[in-house]
């Protein structure tokens, strides 16, 4: 068990692949910085690879007071033991009382075997992080600035927040694209500490031979416009009304999961709490019915325009602009009007 540091700094790890920096971490950096300030604490990136070129400057230019750089040839693909080990005897040393990471497939991966290492707690899929005080009522005991690590539970009925007041480092992992993109600042520079990593390849049960890397096939965080269907959408086919509204807006197209379970689009496209969030400046939503998991996602859009033949679909409550109507009617006539005027 680490011992419990109150002036230990708030930890970003900076998850990187193939040298390319991956853009939770920087958008950790910014609730980092934010987490940091009220603690009276340095913020750090740590990096971990091989032949990292600018990405440690990169990290000072969007919050980071310091970046922990542990360069070894047996880091330069991921893989959870090595990268664990690393991370852990970093964490050994410096004892921070923060560390963060991003809940993609390589963070979720991570951090839990890092907790167990570190005999902490670790709290997943994290929606927000705040600074509090708690007190426990049997004994009367006082905690201050604890990270309070707040998440849906039970199928997004509740939002959770949990504490870790006695096991630390306090870890918890953050979903993409809740929290907001921190603007660079080139002037801004971060201390560079170059730190030891003391693996072999016996820390390394695998060999990779190879990797292939599929992008997605849309950009849902960097949309300007978005038109999401949802299961009220129908069918496959009817998606393709969607599909040509997208495409007259140059808009991209989103999805709720039960349009993505139904097979309508796939994975890549959804927006929710299981899948992409979003912040664009215009969200139409046609077909979907405003289930709490989905409106978590995009609840941020500048502005909504829901589109329903239900007048008490739940969409309607956070929409801006509101269509009850069939879809198959509303629709078409709206991708016609927008022709008219291109």
């Amino acid at each position: 068990m680490i011992e419990v540091n109150k002036a230990g700094e708030v930890w970003v790890f900076a998850e990187q692949h193939s040298g390319r920096l991956e853009d939770t971490p920087i958008e950790l950096l910014s609730k980092g910085r934010e987490l940091a300030d009220q603690l009276g604490v340095k913020l750090a990136a740590i990096l971990l690879g091989n032949g990292i070129d600018d990405m440690p400057d990169r990290l000072g230019h969007y919050g980071a007071d310091k970046v922990y750089v542990a360069e070894h040839p047996l880091l330069e693909h991921y893989q959870a033991n090595s990268y664990t080990k690393v991370i852990y005897d970093l964490i050994h040393k410096h004892k921070p009382q923060v560390v963060l990471f991003g809940a993609t497939p390589c963070g979720r991966d991570l951090a839990p075997r890092i907790a167990s290492a570190a005999k902490a707690g670790l709290t997943a899929d994290c929606t927000d992080l705040q600074i509090g005080r708690h007190e426990i009522k049997k004994t009367g005991q006082v905690y201050d600035n604890l990270l309070f690590q707040i998440r849906p539970a039970f199928g997004g009925n509740i939002i959770a927040t949990i504490i870790n007041y006695d096991r630390w480092p306090q870890m918890a992992t953050v979903r993409e694209g809740v929290m907001p993109m921190p603007e660079a600042n080139g002037t801004r520079k971060a201390v560079i500490v170059k730190e030891t990593a003391h693996i072999s390849s016996e820390d390394l049960p695998l060999e990779i031979i190879g990797q292939h890397i599929e992008e997605k096939k849309v950009n849902l965080k960097g949309a300007r416009i978005i038109v999401a269907g949802g299961a009220g959408v129908g069918s496959k086919d009817n998606f393709k009304t969607l599909w040509d509204l997208a495409h007259c807006l140059g808009a991209s197209l989103g999805a709720t999961r039960a349009a993505v379970d139904l097979g309508f689009v796939d994975h890549d496209h959804q927006i929710g709490q299981t899948g992409t969030t979003v912040r664009p400046s215009l969200y139409i939503a046609a077909g979907i019915s405003g289930a709490v998991q989905h409106i978590s996602g995009m609840s941020d859009s500048q502005k909504i325009i829901a589109i329903n033949n239900d007048p008490n679909a739940p969409i309607f409550k956070i929409a801006n602009y509101r269509i009850l109507g069939d879809l198959k009617e509303v629709l078409p006539k709206m991708i016609s009007a927008i022709k008219e005027k291109v």
